[in-house]
């Protein structure tokens, strides 16, 4: 008889937890209050990135005579743009509704509170309450933004990203709290479209967990375009008007005002935990997110967790990664633990920003001694063919083993460029070898090729 699994939450770590699991010969349950494929496919990564894309062609519309084009009076519909995203995201949703049905995947419509056993009470929106027992459970319920102690979303005047991606009109002025991915890409996509954006950041560079020359790259590129970008700066106060919103910020030179129609409040997420019963159960956190070992297995036996509730990246792609370890260890096969120190991270901005494994700073406080090359964007051929030539690529390696430690890209189609090296360091592929492997030309990938290059003063188109 197969043993049974039950997974709460139907985001990219439960879906794909559930359908390996299924792929595995068990019989699999999966429960989700709302849509299948959860925040990433309905409200984060996919509806977003169709919002970038119509802002990016809105942008290459403007600048058309660059590429000898004529264009009269580009222009846009606010209302449309949404509406397209919105299908891009039902129509993914949907899709996962049928990978549930081709591995006869059982799903349950509900909230769901963990019992001992391993058992779930399951409540349906219509109030019904449901028991299911299972030889094993994966958590993987997500996570909500996070409000500040003194600014909490009302989804009115102060916003989240669920918020942002639906306004029923453009707004003329907007405040955007916090300048990780999602502030960032938020503030590229309303300041492209006309909006007047400033964007605060409470550390001292935009995009903190980048590389600080890479960010401090891209904020150059920004406020050339006319973007408004405080660092190093607070939101001490802020107020609701009639008009909208009135915040007081604290910078390292002087006390402001700024007065916008809207906030977006991007300061990160919070894990959804709460109401499952960790706590009945002896289930152990830290610091309000979920304890596991390297296989996702929980304090309580049979009980696993996985994503946004645990403290490891909050993507996607580390959620269906932690899945298919977590479920292949319950098989009974023997999956390798997850590389955390490889894990590409990327910002979907114009020009886009990826990044994987250790910053120049990270590597030097870490004691190694290194070499860094790197290769701008301006003496990419193809970069001006396609007329993008903003940002860079930059490697870090180990001086002594010529181990590739670490890879930031600002640049066009950064994005699919990071998993080359990825891959390169998953094999431990040195910076010697990565500069000798032919690239194709002309491609915007031949910048890796020379910035492993330039580590070793042998770049040729420099």
């Amino acid at each position: 008889m197969a043993q049974t699994l039950l997974v709460i939450g139907g985001g990219p770590g439960g879906y794909v937890a559930a359908i390996r699991a299924a792929q595995l010969g068990f019989e699999v349950h999966l429960i989700e209050r709302e849509n299948l494929g959860g925040v990433c496919l309905n409200w984060g990564c996919i509806p977003t990135k169709a919002l970038l894309k119509s802002a990016e062609i809105y942008d290459y519309l403007l600048h058309a005579q660059d590429y000898g084009l004529k264009v009269a009076d580009p222009s846009f519909d606010f209302t449309k743009i949404i509406q397209r995203s919105r299908s891009v995201a039902d129509k993914m949703s949907k899709g996962i509704d049928f990978l549930m049905r081709k591995n006869k995947i059982t799903v349950h419509k509900g909230t769901a509170k963990l019992l001992p056993g391993p058992a779930v009470e399951i409540t349906t929106p219509e109030g019904k309450v449901e028991k299911r027992t299972a030889d094993h459970i994966i958590i993987a319920t997500g996570a909500r933004a996070s409000s500040l102690p003194h600014i909490a979303i009302d989804g009115k005047q102060v916003i989240g990203y669920r918020e942002a991606m639906t306004l029923p009109k453009q707004p003329e002025s907007l405040l955007v709290i916090g300048a990780g991915a999602i502030g960032v890409e938020f503030s590229y996509f309303y300041h492209t479209l006309g909006t007047r954006v400033t964007l605060v950041e409470a550390l001292p560079h935009i995009l903190p967990r980048e590389d600080e020359e890479i960010a401090r790259e891209l904020e150059k590129i920004y406020k050339k375009k006319g973007l408004t970008i405080l660092t190093s700066t607070q939101v001490t106060e802020l107020q609701k008007t009639r008009k909208g919103i009135k915040a007081t910020l604290q910078t390292p030179k002087e006390t402001l005002q700024v007065e916008a129609e809207l906030a977006l409040l991007a300061v990160g997420i919070t894990p959804n935990t709460d109401g499952l019963g960790l706590e009945a159960l002896g289930i152990r956190t830290e610091k309000g997110r979920i304890a596991v070992d390297e296989f996702y297995r929980t304090s309580v036996p049979g009980i696993y967790a996985i994503g946004d509730v645990l403290p490891t990246p909050a993507l996607a792609h580390v959620a269906s990664a932690e899945g298919i370890v977590c479920v292949e260890k319950i098989a009974g096969l023997d999956p390798r633990p997850l590389d955390y120190s490889s894990i590409p991270s990327c910002t979907y901005c114009q020009p886009e920003v990826a990044s994987m494994g250790l910053t120049e700073k990270a590597a030097k406080e870490k004691g190694y001694e290194i070499k860094v090359g790197r290769f701008p964007y301006t003496a990419s051929g193809k970069a001006s063919a396609i007329g993008k030539n903003e940002g860079l690529v930059k490697l870090i390696f180990d001086a002594k083993y010529g181990e590739l430690l670490g890879a930031h890209i600002l640049g066009a189609n950064a994005t699919e460029m990071v998993a080359e090296l990825v891959a390169a360091r998953r094999l431990e592929t040195t910076g010697h070898e990565l500069a000798k492997t032919v690239h194709p030309h002309p491609t915007l990938s031949e910048a890796i090729m020379e910035a492993a290059a330039a580590a070793y003063g042998e770049v040729i188109h420099l």
